[in-house]
């Protein structure tokens, strides 16, 4: 008796394997149908980040923004800006920049409660930190008055501008910069430690170079913030035009007196916070494009 092998009886299998054709089609349909959603979901808060800056810079011309240029309110509170946030970054960075070291390197008790200060200021509503300031350095405040005493006045002056910047931009800086410090591989330190560099030379010739697009980064950030700050600055500084008034101050005068002044102001902060963040994001882009090409 002739026993039938099981591929006899199965019969032989199909040399294209499984159909599947009729399962490939849906699925492929519904993977469209699902991208599809996505996009029109992702579409309204994509048309809110977008819109009202369109809005805005074409809100008026450009005949019209160059010829409220010419005001002096507007000249001197640009000037103000300017010169009190190149300050404020070189404070941050002078300042930030060993803060960062220690919080990306070491370990150490209270490290969370410390970083969580350190972050305070970012989530902190504005006024609140102004008024901080004020009861920390005001005139009727312990150390405001001693500093009174030996003739230096800090709250309502250009000074107030710049510790109000510098305490809400900071923080953007020294996370930014610790990221980077942390993520230098202890080997590299230790080779060049046994090659005989000093501390400050492994972190001059070593450290920094490796960080240098997150210091970048954080610094640019820093000063887009500082650029932008209106809260803390309005109560700590006050809004004295020619003296501590700066380009957010001078448009929320603006909105009150003269439109044409707080939207020449408004577009050019919108340029300078845009371009700012687009070189940090294409040098991020040509970081990573040059580190992918080495791993290859």
């Amino acid at each position: 008796m002739k026993i039938s092998s099981p591929a006899s009886i199965s019969g032989p299998p199909s040399p294209s394997g499984p159909r599947l054709h009729p399962v490939v089609g849906p699925a492929r349909r519904l993977g469209r149908w699902v991208d599809q959603s996505w996009r029109l979901a992702a579409l309204p808060l994509l048309l809110l980040f977008i819109l009202p800056i369109i809005v805005l810079l074409t809100r008026a011309s450009p005949q019209q923004l160059l010829a409220n240029l010419q005001e002096d309110q507007i000249r001197q509170a640009i000037l103000i800006s300017f010169r009190t946030t190149l300050i404020s970054l070189v404070v941050i960075v002078a300042t930030g920049t060993p803060l960062a070291f220690l919080m990306g390197r070491y370990q150490f008790r209270f490290k969370r409660a410390l970083d969580t200060f350190i972050d305070l200021p970012i989530i902190l509503p504005p006024a609140v930190a102004g008024l901080a300031l004020l009861m920390t350095f005001g005139r009727r405040s312990l150390l405001g008055s001693w500093l009174e005493d030996r003739g230096l006045q800090i709250a309502f002056t250009q000074t107030a501008v710049i510790i109000a910047q510098v305490f809400i931009a900071a923080p953007f800086f020294v996370r930014a910069a610790a990221i980077g410090f942390a993520g230098v591989d202890q080997e590299i330190i230790q080779a060049a430690q046994l090659d005989g560099g000093g501390r400050w030379q492994v972190f001059r010739f070593i450290i920094v170079p490796l960080t240098r697009l997150a210091l970048f980064t954080g610094a640019m950030t820093s000063w887009a913030r500082a650029l932008g700050e209106f809260g803390a600055t309005i109560i700590f500084a006050g809004n004295f035009p020619g003296r501590t008034q700066t380009m957010p101050t001078a448009i929320y005068l603006g909105f009150e007196i003269d439109l044409d002044m707080a939207i020449t102001l408004s577009v050019i902060l919108v340029l300078t916070s845009f371009f700012s963040l687009l070189v940090v994001k294409w040098l991020v882009a040509e970081e990573r494009e040059e580190e992918t090409e080495e791993s290859r």
